[in-house]
């Protein structure tokens, strides 16, 4: 017998959906939409929310315990164990998924039919029936494999913080990073995955930052987010940053390092070309019809 809940879960409760996580990620690139780090950068945010869905799977077989003085057979007893099944959050109008390998897809799909109201009209790594999916805007999964690194990118400290919360808002329109998101980030439940590098200019400006997510030994890990500063494009700093990232997942234990980008972000996909990575596959959001 099998019973799908789902929790609600905040930042400070995260630790299971992150476990569950690092378990499914393969050693290349993941095999669904979300990679511990996906989670950890989102734990920048107070307000985050991480869906975990389990079942709770019943066994009326007989349960035998032996202990130090007494050897007993329990017949029919009956056991429940919660086992993770898939960890998702709504990333703006897409929910992003990742499932175990043994999920029911359906299942989930439809226990997200609430979660996926008009307005949150895509998602990612969850099939939907009668949804489609996006052909137009393909993602690309880039892969790097460990290989020795040289760049100028060094190890963010607490007296970096304002430097790299800096770099980010100049390199991603509209963002509002702080240094105090920085902090929360990294005294989250994910906050130990996380590696970051800086680069600066030969006046000492920061020029670039990459932010490395750990997946554990032998698996693969991520980058999230990678940015250069509007004012230092062109001289190779967001591929220092990069390649110091990969570097020091590698001196963790990491199997290979992934990256994600959409494939009409071409100075993206030219830069993580450069660093040493290639493109394994292309993931399709699935998109309600008529949505988006």
């Amino acid at each position: 017998m099998a019973s799908l809940s789902r929790h609600r879960l905040s930042p400070a409760d995260t630790g299971p959906a992150l476990r569950a996580l690092r378990a499914w990620t393969p050693p290349d690139a993941p095999s669904g939409s979300l990679h511990p780090g996906d989670v950890g950068w989102l734990l920048r945010r107070d307000d985050a929310t991480v869906f975990l869905w389990t079942d709770a799977r019943t066994d009326t077989r007989a349960d035998e315990r032996t202990d130090t003085q007494t050897s007993a057979r329990a017949e029919g007893a009956t056991t429940t164990t919660a086992a993770p099944v898939a960890v998702g959050f709504l990333d703006g109008p897409v929910l992003r998924v990742t499932t175990a390998p043994d999920a029911d897809l359906g299942a989930l799909a439809a226990d997200a039919e609430d979660l996926l109201v008009p307005g949150n009209d895509a998602t990612d790594g969850l099939p939907v029936p009668g949804w489609e999916p996006d052909t137009e805007e393909p993602w690309l999964v880039f892969s790097w494999t460990p290989e020795p690194v040289s760049s100028r990118a060094v190890q963010v400290t607490e007296s970096d913080t304002a430097d790299r919360a800096l770099v980010h808002r100049a390199a991603f329109t509209g963002s509002t990073l702080t240094a105090d998101h920085w902090r929360t980030m990294k005294k989250s439940p994910a906050g130990h995955l996380a590696v970051e590098t800086l680069v600066r200019t030969p006046a000492g400006e920061p020029a670039a930052a990459a932010t490395g997510w750990f997946g554990g030994t032998g698996r693969c890990g991520l980058l999230e987010p990678v940015g250069t500063h509007a004012d230092h494009r062109g001289h190779g700093y967001g591929r220092d940053a990069v390649r110091g990232a990969c570097a020091a997942l590698a001196d963790r234990g990491a199997s290979a390092v992934a990256v994600l980008t959409p494939a009409s972000n071409e100075a993206a996909a030219a830069l993580y070309r450069s660093a040493g990575f290639t493109v394994v596959r292309e993931n399709l959001d699935w998109t309600r019809p008529g949505g988006m």
